[in-house]
Formats: C-alpha cells, structure tokens, sequence
C-alpha cells in the first residue's frame, strides 16, 4: 500500500465514529476511559462483547457482527490503514455493534476491565516460529494471562491459523489443568464436525492459504 493510500486512510479513521486510538501512555497509565464502561458508554447495551484480535481487515469482525446482531465486536489491530476498510464497511452497513481500537495487543487488559469480554478470537497472527520471538505469540502463557483477566468466567478464546507450528506450540501450552480445550482440528475443511462460526468466513489471506491448499487449523478453549 502506498504511504499517500496510508495517509489518507489514517486521516479518515479519525473521523470515524467507530474508530477508537488511545494514545499508548494512556494505556500504561491504566487511564483509559472506556475500560470497564464499553457496554455503557460506547455500545449503549448490556450484549456480550467479543474481541478479534490482529483483526486486519476485520473481516471476522464484520462478519461475526452480521450474523449475531445480539453481540458486540470490537476488532483490535496497530494497522489503522488496515482496519481502515473493516470500519468503512461497518459504517456504511450502519453496523451499530462494532468497533476498531488501534492498539498494541499487549496492552489489552488496559483496554478492558475483569469480565469485560465474552470471547476472543485470535485469527492468522504472525506465528512468530524463531525461538527469540516467543514472547510475541499470542498464545504464550503471558498473553493466555491477560485474556483470563478480562473474560468471563466461561468465556472461549478461538485460536484460527495455517500455521501448523502456531497450533501444535498451542496445543502444548494448553496440555495444562489451568485450561480446557473444547474443540481442535488441524483442518478444519475437511472436517464435517467444524463449528460453523469457524467456517463461515474466510480472510483475504486464508482464501490465499485454501488455494495452495495448506490445511487450516483451529482451536478453540476455555480458562478453568
């Protein structure tokens, strides 16, 4: 993408009515306003609030939001000219129960309070495969730690990926009693059992993945 597309797309975010960009030291001061208030202040419900996270696009999150009016979406991701076109969309469909938030994942629990949110979906993140990277997967056990802190007491985390080092690096961390795996595949596709909210979209980059015929895996579980 060009830097004057990047441009011009920030500048629209900014008038967006369903774009939200807290400045970081906000975040680290813990002084974020909506936190703790979404349903109240922003969405104006008491709906269960789900969060895509490395939203991109927003695919998921526009989707999602289609098919379950009865929810709340709010896709997350640091590229705002990514989301730029989830949000647009969103807009012109007079979506009212969505929402993008620029922000750094590591920081989310500074976006939502304890039992603020109802489900997560983790949807192609970057598998981070060198072992220096560790600390960047999203599905490391500091990362599963901020998600219990502002899920429900059942709330699911959905793990959705191509990459099969991602999902078995997964599935270890959740071979652990503090976890409960409710479903996994590692091609979902081929699978006549998969949930259908896991099938029913797929993003840019998964069409890209089912035409070279890489098989998709998911996950999905809960904290005990």
């Amino acid at each position: 993408m060009g830097s004057k597309n990047k441009l011009k797309r920030f500048k629209e975010n900014e008038t967006f009515q369903n774009v939200i960009q807290p400045q970081r030291q906000v975040l680290e001061r813990d002084e974020f306003h909506l936190k703790g208030n979404w349903n109240k202040a922003y969405f104006k419900n008491d709906n269960p609030i789900i969060l895509e996270l490395g939203c991109g696009k927003g695919e998921y999150t526009i989707h999602l939001a289609h098919l379950y009016p009865e929810m709340n979406f709010v896709g997350i991701d640091i590229k705002g000219a990514r989301f730029w076109r989830g949000a647009k969309t969103a807009l012109e469909d007079k979506r009212t129960n969505v929402a993008f938030v620029r922000a750094q994942i590591e920081l989310i629990d500074t976006l939502f309070d304890s039992q603020e949110v109802t489900e997560i979906w983790i949807t192609f993140p970057d598998p981070q495969i060198k072992h220096k990277r560790t600390k960047h997967r999203l599905t490391n056990p500091h990362f599963l730690e901020c998600y219990r802190r502002i899920l429900t007491p059942d709330g699911i985390v959905h793990l959705k990926t191509d990459s099969e080092f991602l999902h078995g690096y997964t599935l270890g961390i959740l071979n652990d009693k503090k976890y409960e795996i409710c479903y996994s595949h590692h091609d979902i596709y081929n699978n006549p059992h998969a949930p259908k909210q896991a099938i029913s979209v797929q993003t840019f980059y998964e069409k890209m993945f089912l035409e070279q015929n890489k098989p998709i895996t998911y996950i999905n579980f809960k904290f005990i």
